[in-house]
């Protein structure tokens, strides 16, 4: 399929985000305003600007709508001004935030980025808030709940599995076992899966780790660095291990293929180009069934959205004039 026939196919899909939903603080500071605290003498930060976005899962759902995907998120919010700014994120892209769960007591998973308004670039220590205990049962209950509600009403699902710390994020064990039963009991869903520490736990669905990502994983399951060995050990239909810039080396049935990609000269901003990887590659397996189209869907992707500031999208416009 060419990339018009992609798009086309794409328009309307329907796709749900499950994971850790976060907003990103993008806070202009000027350094000039750095005068001293009175009661501290502490330089202080002084912000000047601030512009808000759905950031880790978000970021996913963000290219997803882009692409021209019905898209819909599936984590939790806490009861505080962040969280009504990440409501307000996603309601202005379009996205449906109607199966995010209240966390009341629980922080909005945030990343505040402090950009020098000389230079533009982040230059100061990033701001996070984050949750590092177990979630309440109650609560993980409701999220799993939830997603097994809801999961029939979708053509695709990403779980994006962002977590840094082995607690506090919305893909838990019992998260990963209703994963598992709804790709068993809905095989025509595509289920895409792309977790940062993880990867090992999840059963009989898509698995994209960047390569670091595979071979620790690999490493955990198995000892060794085998990926047909770790596929096999996951039942999953596929395993994509992105390689950057370099291409994507795809896992399956019928062996180990590489896809390479185009190198792009002088990226601007590489953060994000794996969630923009996964909203494109998603969308064009569920389209056109042909894993290597994917994946050089979704590199091409990422080849626009690295050219931009933050972790920008890329429009059909821009994709239709790539080809």
């Amino acid at each position: 399929m060419t990339t018009a026939e992609i798009l086309q196919a794409i328009a309307g899909m329907r796709v749900l985000v499950v994971g850790d939903v976060c907003l990103d603080r993008w806070c202009t500071y000027d350094p000039a305003l750095a005068e001293a605290s009175r009661e501290t003498g502490i330089p202080r930060i002084g912000v000047i600007s601030t512009e808000v976005t759905p950031g880790a899962a978000g970021t996913v759902a963000n290219n997803l709508a882009a692409l021209g995907a019905k898209v819909s998120v599936l984590g939790m919010v806490g009861d505080d001004g962040f969280g009504y700014e990440l409501r307000q994120a996603l309601q202005k892209r379009g996205i449906a935030s109607d199966l995010l769960v209240p966390a009341p007591g629980i922080p909005t998973f945030t990343y505040t980025k402090l950009l020098n308004r000389e230079t533009g670039e982040e230059d100061v220590p990033r701001v996070d808030f984050l949750y590092t205990k177990d979630l309440p049962a109650d609560l993980d209950g409701k999220l799993v709940e939830r997603f097994e509600g809801a999961a029939a009403g979708f053509q695709v699902i990403i779980v994006s599995d962002q977590a840094e710390t082995e607690l506090g994020g919305v893909v838990t064990p019992g998260m990963r076992k209703a994963i598992e039963r709804v790709a068993a009991a809905h095989p025509e869903i595509l289920i895409w899966v792309d977790s940062r520490m993880r990867s090992e736990h999840f059963r009989g669905v898509v698995v994209k780790p960047n390569q670091q990502e595979a071979e620790a994983a690999s490493i955990r399951a198995l000892g060794r660095v085998d990926y047909p060995e770790f596929r096999r050990r996951l039942c999953a239909p596929l395993l994509v291990v992105t390689h950057g810039g370099d291409g994507a080396l795809l896992v399956d049935d019928a062996g180990e293929r590489w896809v390479a990609t185009k190198t792009v000269e002088h990226p601007v901003d590489i953060c994000g180009a794996g969630d923009s990887f996964s909203a494109g590659a998603a969308l064009s397996l569920r389209a056109t069934g042909d894993a290597a189209a994917a994946a050089r869907f979704g590199n091409q992707v990422a080849s626009i959205t690295i050219m931009k500031k933050g972790t920008g999208t890329a429009s059909p416009a821009e994709l239709l004039a790539k080809e």
